[in-house]
């Protein structure tokens, strides 16, 4: 990993295996990225970044990044909200750029996959999939909020030795 952790964050999942996993309270900087979804992640970096810098936060990883989905069409997503995390639930900035909003996130529980290799948009949807049919065999979950990505690694780590994270926030039904 190319930073720390969040206050209480679980460590990165085990490479392509499937798990449930628990998520403190968090807080975040966000970048809202319409238009081409592979870009969003690039298009969000500088004003984040600059937020991080200017109130003097470090920086964490992973990266998270939240695709919205259009509304009626399955699969189809609108735009994505990429995020800096925060170090602890409790910092406060001093000022936030009129690009950028934090956000308060409370704590989840997700399905969660693990990933190595290049942050591609397809390794994303094969593995959202990988996610949706293990959601389809474990019926006592219900789906409570949108998939996300979580990216562990520097641009300038070797694309064949990134880790990554897919996630869906679930509930247990009953």
């Amino acid at each position: 990993m190319s930073a720390y952790l969040p206050s209480g964050f679980p460590d990165p999942a085990t490479i392509g295996i499937i798990e449930i996993k628990q998520y403190p309270q968090y807080r975040s900087v966000t970048y809202t990225h319409s238009g081409d979804l592979r870009a969003a992640t690039g298009a969000a970096f500088n004003p984040l970044f600059q937020h991080i810098s200017n109130n003097q936060i470090a920086m964490t990883a992973p990266v998270e990044a939240r695709y919205r989905a259009i509304e009626g069409q399955r699969g189809a997503f609108s735009h994505a909200e990429v995020s800096f995390l925060y170090p602890a639930p409790n910092i406060a900035p001093t000022s936030i750029g009129p690009a950028v909003a934090v956000t308060d996130t409370g704590p989840m529980t997700v399905v969660s996959i693990g990933v190595r290799g290049a942050y591609t948009w397809e390794s994303y949807e094969q593995n959202l999939q990988k996610l949706q049919d293990w959601l389809k065999q474990h019926p006592e979950y219900e789906i409570v909020g949108p998939p996300r990505r979580f990216f562990y690694n520097s641009p300038m780590t070797l694309e064949s030795t990134k880790i990554s994270e897919v996630q869906i926030p679930i509930e247990l039904r009953y």
